[in-house]
């Protein structure tokens, strides 16, 4: 099956919402995109009420429904203190972590519509002047925002709008190469947003109408932990999460493969979907790996912790330096896209 044309939209796609800033808690214009998008594809998307966006891909059976998720929320900042220099104290959204943000270039979003500029930094950050630099642990204490407006005050600061409260994003800095790699902060887990529009696209060009019905969730405040724990249409009996798939020490997947999760820090996954999962790829001679992730929690764990009576899953395009500057392939992407179409038929 060539998914040239497919892979080359997922890319685009996934492009796309990387441009649009959505830590956690700050999604309504991300949510807004994909609406917009599912709709060209024909699919008429309903915005939730939590500010999920879910979709109705059509199917047969509505008693046994397969619900699947990815999520369009990510990780990044808000402003918890003015210091009187000026500049920014920050408090993390998800697990971000100071060490993966410094020197980054970040955006503040004000409550009355301002956009800022800013830079993260060390307290105190030239080497040239901070004998402690190299040995300082990086925590957001000892952090700031570094403001690219004139400011020497807080009340310089407060002039321009900004408020505690306020979220900070940082740039994602998407980079598509000649080779095939896809690298940018984010791809956890918007890399897999843009495969389930190639998997809705994909059903809409062929007026493939599933055995079961297939919804799509794509959550938000996944981040923090409650994405998933809710918004579970009737009839469903399955839910598949679409998230990145860990690389690492002791782990077998690529950037260039789907992993299938066995376990991960909640417990095993459903042994019937795993199998299932496992036996499409083998069926349809996609690249895969198995693997049992450490320090992973996914969208069908918070469901399932939510006391929803379903079956549940999880695969995802291998991301490497996951809650960093993170790394996939457009191989990933496929095999991903491949394993999701044919677990459908």
């Amino acid at each position: 099956m060539d998914t040239t044309h497919y892979t080359d939209y997922m890319v685009e796609q996934t492009e796309a919402i990387l441009a649009i800033d959505s830590p956690t808690g700050f999604t309504a214009n991300a949510a807004n995109h994909l609406i917009e998008e599912y709709k060209k594809l024909g699919y008429n998307p309903v915005l939730t009420t939590k500010g999920g966006v879910l979709v109705d891909l059509g199917g047969k059976n509505e008693n046994d429904g397969l619900l699947i998720e990815a999520h369009m929320d990510t990780l990044g900042g808000m402003v918890s203190k003015i210091k009187d220099n000026g500049n920014l104290e920050l408090t993390p959204l998800g697990g971000f972590n100071p060490n993966n943000g410094e020197s980054e270039n970040c955006h503040i979003y004000t409550r009355d519509g301002q956009i800022y500029e800013g830079t993260l930094q060390l307290n105190n950050a030239s080497v040239h002047v901070n004998g402690d630099y190299s040995s300082t642990t990086r925590e957001f204490d000892c952090m700031e925002v570094v403001l690219d407006e004139e400011v020497d005050s807080k009340d310089d600061t407060k002039k321009l709008g900004i408020m505690i409260g306020d979220i900070v994003a940082f740039e994602p800095r998407t980079r598509v190469t000649k080779s095939g790699y896809i690298k940018s902060r984010f791809l956890d887990d918007k890399l897999s947003v843009g495969i389930l529009l190639g998997q809705a696209k994909y059903l809409a060009d062929n007026n493939i109408t599933p055995e079961r019905k297939i919804y799509h969730h794509i959550t938000v405040y996944e981040e923090v932990g409650h994405g998933a724990c809710g918004t579970v249409p009737a009839g469903v009996t399955e839910i598949l999460s679409v998230d990145m798939g860990c690389i690492g020490d002791g782990l077998d997947c690529k950037e260039t493969q789907v992993s299938i999760c066995a376990k991960d820090s909640a417990g095993p996954y459903s042994y019937d979907v795993v199998s299932a999962l496992i036996n499409t790829a083998k069926a349809n001679d996609i690249d895969f790996a198995v693997d049992v992730y450490p320090h992973y929690g996914s969208d069908a764990d918070a469901a399932l912790k939510a006391g929803y009576d379903v079956k549940h899953g999880l695969i995802g395009a291998g991301v490497y330096a996951s809650h960093g500057y993170e790394r996939s392939h457009k191989k990933g992407v496929e095999n991903t896209f491949r394993l999701l179409i044919n677990y459908v038929k």
